[in-house]
């Protein structure tokens, strides 16, 4: 694994941690259309331009 995909991991990782229920309720679905669709979580995640480019702290933002 290239040190680029651990960061995109972490940052998966931390979006998911820090996620309100309904954000969760949302990662839950896009996990489920994405494994049918014969693709990982992390593969949508890494090809979702609007994904890759939140940070945990914008995710934290949109809460309150």
């Amino acid at each position: 694994m290239t040190p680029a995909e651990r960061q995109l991991l972490e940052k998966l990782d931390n979006l998911v941690l820090t996620a309100s229920g309904d954000e969760l309720r949302k990662i839950q679905e896009i996990d489920i259309q994405t494994q049918m669709n014969g693709l990982s979580f992390y593969d949508a995640f890494v090809n979702s331009t609007s994904l890759t480019n939140q940070s945990p702290k914008e995710s934290q933002k949109s809460k309150q």
